[in-house]
């Protein structure tokens, strides 16, 4: 036999290899997909349970049952009578304030209160040294008795001249002579009576007493300094004394929130009186209006007043106007300089509708109430709200008192979609404690 020769790689007698085994894997995967696609339809449209249903032909698959409407809590609005306050911020004022100084110069000899006292009108405050006042009272004292000397000695000499004259003893100019020395010492007499109740005074300033109750401020001059009196500019200033029953409560009004009271005023809508009546003169305290106080760390409105002033005129620069109140200060607990809280009348007494802020929200430039109708769709409502009052927000235009208001739950409530209303109710916030 012969031998066949082994042929050349790549000639023709070339024999055909193998597959390679990556292809086989690529087909292994192919049928494995294949076989997967068969099994997810097969359980998809059924056909698996055919057999143990007993039915030949698969049934259409149910649709997943929907979710239930989300749950929100709805409530009316609060309706109840109430009037309009509008606040402001104010300072404090005494009624009368006093710059103790004193009337003459002197010595200051001795003081008779304690700094801080309340102290009541015609107390004894400070002494000045009153003995160069007694020798000054003693001298006009002297001057007066000698002009009352030469007036007598005076009146014997007119008289004696009358005599002597009607015999043609004295001439006439002697005798007017005489008449016009006694009318000289008569006004003497006066002059020295001035000087005298002059003297008085001066000695009755040395005793400086309070000329309003009140409370005394601090010593500025320490007893054995010298002190300058009189009606000067370089009096020295011993203490200051203000009242505090009654006490004033200046504030600022605005311009536009002036004109408002006024022509609600004019309209018969606001009992202002005396205080901002419609002739546009400030009042005298009588009848004026009636305003709450309190301080920056009470929570209610203790205090009572009654505005008794409005200025003239606008301030130009900041176009406010000025306004006073009269507070009554029993207790002296208030203090002139303090700032405090103001309300007064913005509205007469009517049926205000009112939500809580949180179920307001806002819509660029609008604010939306959502509102839930009789099928449970939510229907936004534009809403127009007003001032705070008592914790809760005035709607002014846009809700009715029977409508039915989301104030839980708004998160979950779209307009237009269907919701789950559970009734609640709209109260008045708890007053804060201390």
């Amino acid at each position: 036999m012969s031998e066949t020769p082994a042929a050349e790689p790549g000639g023709p007698g070339t024999a055909l290899k193998a597959p390679r085994p990556l292809h086989i894997g690529r087909r292994l995967l192919w049928l494995c997909g294949l076989l997967a696609v068969g099994a997810g339809a097969y359980w998809y449209f059924g056909l698996g349970g055919a057999g143990q249903l007993g039915v030949g032909a698969p049934p259409a698959a149910a649709p997943p049952a929907g979710r239930p409407p989300p749950q929100v809590t709805v409530a009316q609005p609060l309706v109840r009578e109430l009037i309009e306050w509008d606040e402001f911020t104010g300072q404090f004022d005494a009624v009368e304030h006093v710059d103790v100084r004193a009337r003459v110069s002197g010595y200051l000899q001795s003081t008779h209160f304690n700094e801080g006292q309340l102290v009541e009108a015609g107390d004894l405050l400070f002494v000045i040294d009153p003995r160069p006042f007694e020798a000054a009272l003693s001298r006009a004292q002297a001057e007066l008795e000698e002009a009352q000397a030469r007036f007598a000695l005076a009146e014997r000499q007119v008289a004696r001249a009358s005599e002597l004259r009607q015999r043609d003893f004295v001439a006439e100019a002697t005798f007017d002579e005489r008449v016009a020395e006694a009318r000289q010492a008569e006004a003497g007499i006066r002059v020295a009576e001035a000087a005298v109740r002059t003297a008085e005074l001066d000695l009755d300033y040395t005793r400086i007493t309070a000329p309003v109750a009140g409370r005394v401020g601090r010593f500025e001059v320490s007893v054995g300094n010298l002190v300058s009196g009189g009606s000067g500019s370089g009096t020295t200033l011993l203490t200051t004394l203000v009242s505090l029953d009654p006490i004033y409560l200046e504030f600022d009004v605005s311009e536009s929130d002036f004109l408002a009271y006024r022509r609600a005023t004019l309209r018969g809508e606001l009992d202002h009186g005396d205080g901002m009546g419609g002739d546009g003169q400030g009042g005298d305290g009588g009848g004026g209006v009636r305003i709450d106080v309190r301080l920056f760390d009470e929570t209610d409105w203790p205090r009572r007043g009654t505005i008794d002033f409005v200025d003239n005129r606008v301030d130009r620069t900041t176009g406010t106007i000025r306004m006073r109140a009269t507070v009554p200060n029993p207790d002296l607990f208030l203090t002139p300089g303090q700032f405090g809280r103001l309300r007064l009348p913005g509205s007469p007494r009517y049926a205000a509708v009112q939500v809580p802020d949180h179920a307001i929200v806002s819509d660029q430039a609008r604010k939306i109430v959502m509102t839930v109708a009789d099928d449970g769709t939510v229907v936004p409502r534009v809403v127009r709200p007003g001032p705070t009052e008592n914790g809760l927000r005035i709607i002014r235009r846009g809700l009715e008192a029977d409508d039915r208001i989301i104030i839980a739950g708004l998160m979950r409530a779209r307009p237009g979609a269907k919701v789950d209303p559970v009734q609640g109710e709209i109260t008045l916030p708890a007053p804060a404690q201390d």
